[in-house]
């Protein structure tokens, strides 16, 4: 399959939740520092996530709507900028009204990405002005509903990505692994149960495709003890045939 090498990297307690309260409790922030030193050490093309992930990681100053009043905008894909490293944020409906072309963040490993949106053609004219105005890229993954094979050979295309960190939320993960896209898993695991049914787990039901087989099957490339009794566990997915 012409797409990038896919690697979903993520921090998890140990029954598989990758949000709750444990986030917040401070003996666990060497871990939380791991998961961003291994994200760094990956040396990725880029990163890609949901909509929610991206507004409670990268939050953007409130945006006044602007009436847009110009010709229809051909849906047609935007590549605003080609650069080293990508900030993809999977946003069907357009709602991530961005203030600027790349993401602001400490973190080396994510300050200055190249922001790319994936869209349905459904989004509103005035939404991809905007992401026009303010050097955001975009591409369309399909008229209602997400195709991410193409999105993924867009992706790979358009801009050149041919590694590219899968970091949540729980559907975009789950699409993901239901359509057999998942090359490499990489977890940070917390020593702590975190039991709440409303946290989220590592995948949930996807909605952007297809399920192409009900059980994925992976093996265990390697384990590593991490301080403060947490584990760093790399898993790759096994070849059909």
């Amino acid at each position: 399959m012409d797409k990038p090498y896919i690697i979903c990297h993520m921090v998890m307690s140990l029954d598989g939740k990758i949000t709750g309260d444990f986030f917040a409790k401070s003996e666990y922030g060497k871990l939380i520092e791991d998961y961003f030193r291994i994200h760094r050490e990956y040396s990725a093309d880029g990163f890609i996530c949901g909509r929610i992930t991206m507004e409670s990681s990268f939050p953007q100053p409130p945006v006044e709507y602007k009436y847009y009043d110009g010709p229809p905008i051909n849906r047609e894909d935007y590549v605003a900028e080609k650069t080293e490293f990508y900030a993809v944020a999977v946003d069907p409906k357009g709602r991530l009204w961005w203030n600027s072309g790349v993401i602001s963040d400490p973190d080396e490993g994510y300050d200055g990405a190249h922001i790319i949106e994936v869209l349905t053609e459904n989004v509103p004219d005035a939404f991809l002005a905007h992401l026009q105005d303010k050097g955001v890229s975009y591409i369309f993954g399909g008229k209602n509903e997400l195709d991410l094979v193409l999105v993924l050979k867009k992706l790979k295309e358009l801009f050149g990505i041919e590694k590219l960190m899968l970091e949540g939320g729980g559907i975009v993960n789950g699409s993901f692994l239901e359509e057999d896209l998942i090359d490499e898993i990489s977890l940070v695991v917390i020593p702590v149960a975190e039991c709440d049914d409303s946290a989220t787990p590592l995948f949930k039901t996807g909605k952007y495709g297809a399920i192409i087989e009900p059980v994925k099957s992976f093996k265990l490339k390697e384990v590593k003890r991490l301080d403060d009794s947490g584990l760093w566990m790399i898993y790759t997915r096994n070849q059909k045939g």
